[in-house]
């Protein structure tokens, strides 16, 4: 199992179009994917693979996510994960 922390940089958040990126570059890889936001004190987990997840998390510009990978190729899944958060999702 490995995990990062990312910073939300896009202007609009993970809003459809970046969810649906996050999800098609996610759904490549075997290994399970999931992302946590803190929203009020509580942890909200989905499912890294689900578009309708990710957007329920309203992860807004400068918010923090936490991606957790488990399975054989996690860590070619979360360097393709980081790229996405280090290019904004191609939005700016």
């Amino acid at each position: 199992m490995t995990e990062k922390t990312f910073v939300v940089k896009n202007r609009l958040g993970l809003h459809a179009r970046p969810a649906s990126l996050f999800v098609q570059a996610a759904s490549r890889h075997r290994c399970k994917v999931t992302v946590t936001k803190d929203h009020a004190g509580e942890e909200v987990v989905v499912n890294g693979k689900s578009v309708m997840g990710l957007m329920m998390l309203a992860a807004a510009c400068g918010e923090q996510v936490k991606v957790v990978v488990d399975g054989p190729d996690e860590k070619e899944a979360l360097k393709r994960l980081e790229e996405l958060f280090n290019r904004k999702f191609d939005e700016e």
